[in-house]
């Protein structure tokens, strides 16, 4: 009897696994390509990262990570990439409070550095200087997002 109320308990446990990541979409234009290669000044970069989630079912949730970045040099685009990282996530008895930390935190950030590499790649593979994408404290993102939903709200 003892044994079968350690196995409920067990199985009441919280779990996180990744099941895949993922490049979901990835493109690069040029769009002033070659005139803008003839530039002498240096492009500045504009950034943009957003978070997206869904749930599969059967404990399964979708954690996508998007950036855009657009480099100008004055005022023609240089280039615009822009590219979605994913990934399959199982989890399974976590509160839903800790939940929606974990799809808009945790799962950001382990997703994070693919996302970096496979920008970085892209733009070196085109034969472009190579954009190092700086670390995102996903937790203040996050917590940033809310308090701009409950400004919204008031």
């Amino acid at each position: 009897m003892a044994e079968s109320n350690q196995t409920e308990q067990h199985t009441e446990q919280p779990t996180f696994d990744i099941r895949r990541v993922y490049l979901k979409d990835a493109s690069l234009e040029i769009p002033n390509a070659p005139e803008i290669f003839l530039e002498a000044n240096e492009p500045k970069v504009h950034i943009e990262v957003s978070i997206e989630n869904q749930t599969l079912g059967n404990d399964a949730y979708d954690v996508t990570v998007s950036v855009t970045a657009t480099a100008t040099i004055e005022e023609k685009t240089f280039f615009l990439v822009e590219a979605k990282q994913a990934g399959v996530f199982e989890m399974s008895h976590i509160p839903e409070e800790q939940l929606e930390k974990i799809l808009n935190i945790v799962c950001p950030s382990m997703l994070f550095p693919y996302l970096r590499a496979n920008v970085t790649d892209l733009l070196t593979r085109a034969t472009l200087p190579p954009l190092y994408l700086a670390e995102i404290n996903f937790e203040q993102l996050y917590q940033s997002q809310l308090d701009q939903a409950n400004a919204t709200k008031q």
